[in-house]
């Protein structure tokens, strides 16, 4: 499905922060798709280490080498802001059977809904361990997470929790 001769594609997330592993599942996509859309979820409800401009703007900075990807921000569902925006399908990393159990019941979910299609795409195994929740603890513990995380996103993530210390 394309928009005119346009095909579309979004890659969802909470970004919290920016991983190297994220940057290659958009970078794949933005090869794939003639526009990418990388759309942070804003989720009141959850507590997050950056603020969803902070996140929009990291992600900016690291895609920015890629001229068809854009950011922007949603709540609610998926589903509606893909029709809202039309988009007809979804990017999603991969990175074991657990992501894929999860992904799948999410991906029939929402072609169920509108018939939003999801691409399952395999992560590169050099980040299959990697997500953003296991950065924030390792660096939280000092530990050295500059081969996890672009170097823009390592500036602020040691900024942000050298404040909170």
């Amino acid at each position: 499905m394309t928009t005119g001769n346009l095909r579309r594609a979004v890659c969802p997330g909470s970004f919290d922060p920016v991983t190297l592993g994220h940057v290659d599942i958009i970078g794949r996509a933005s090869r794939l798709y003639d526009e990418v859309v990388v759309a942070v979820l804003i989720n009141k409800s959850k507590s997050s280490l950056f603020t969803v401009d902070e996140r929009m703007d990291m992600l900016t900075q690291v895609t920015a080498e890629y001229g068809n990807v854009r950011v922007d921000s949603f709540h609610g569902l998926l589903v509606h802001y893909c029709k809202a925006n039309d988009i007809p399908v979804v990017v999603k990393g991969i990175r074991a059977v657990s992501d894929f159990d999860y992904e799948l019941k999410m991906a029939q979910m929402n072609h169920g809904l509108t018939g939003l299609d999801t691409l399952f795409m395999p992560t590169n195994p050099e980040f299959s361990f990697l997500s953003s929740s296991l950065v924030k603890e390792i660096a939280t513990w000092g530990g050295d997470v500059g081969r996890l995380v672009p170097a823009p996103v390592l500036e602020r993530l040691s900024a942000r929790l050298d404040e909170r210390r």
